[in-house]
């Protein structure tokens, strides 16, 4: 595991229980960011990336899998 821990954020954000709960939770993670000194803001700004490309990944993994299940 990375550093970084964008999954909790990830989850907590996907659980919030309105946009104004998701809008706090983004900027925790701005305030955070912006706390870092420069050289972890570069590996920061490496593990989000690949944080998000697994998630994209595993969405449209999921997403393929429901529609090769409907055109059946």
């Amino acid at each position: 595991m990375g550093k970084f821990d964008f999954k909790k954020y990830h989850v907590r954000a996907m659980n919030a229980s309105s946009e104004a709960e998701k809008l706090a939770i983004n900027k925790e993670l701005k305030d955070y960011y912006n706390d870092l000194e420069e050289s972890d803001k570069v590996i920061f700004n490496e593990e989000l990336q690949s944080f998000l490309i697994k998630e994209m990944s595993n969405i449209k993994s999921v997403y393929d899998g429901a529609i090769g299940q409907t055109e059946n």
